[in-house]
């Protein structure tokens, strides 16, 4: 029997600033058990660091990882997640989070955010 996951995609901004803004490629991605997922993000302006969490239903998101724009530097949870990484493509301003070998309980809803520098 075939499962599927279902990752809904939103974003946030942490703090206030003119000029940057980060969204979602797309509002929901559906995938079978055991496939690789990869969940993109875009943002314009300058950042800090970027964001990735995890929400449950009736749950509070979870930090998952975060990469800081200039300096290359992941700080995962703790404990890390070590089915997920994280990468930042400066040039087209994109972060990506890739989850390898999808289960079921990863369905969830995702958020990308970014501090401002």
């Amino acid at each position: 029997m075939m499962l599927h996951c279902l990752f809904l995609l939103f974003s946030t901004m942490l703090g206030q600033s003119i000029g940057n803004t980060i969204t979602p490629t797309t509002n929901a991605v559906h995938a079978s058990e055991g496939s690789t997922v990869m969940l993109s993000c875009n943002y314009t302006g300058s950042v800090n660091n970027l964001q990735w969490y995890r929400q449950y239903p009736r749950s509070k998101p979870e930090f998952l990882i975060l990469i800081m724009e200039s300096a290359n530097y992941i700080k995962e949870a703790d404990p890390p997640h070590p089915r997920l990484s994280v990468k930042l493509n400066k040039e087209t301003k994109s972060v990506d989070l890739e989850l390898s070998s999808a289960v079921v309980t990863d369905s969830a809803l995702y958020y990308c955010a970014l501090e401002p520098t």
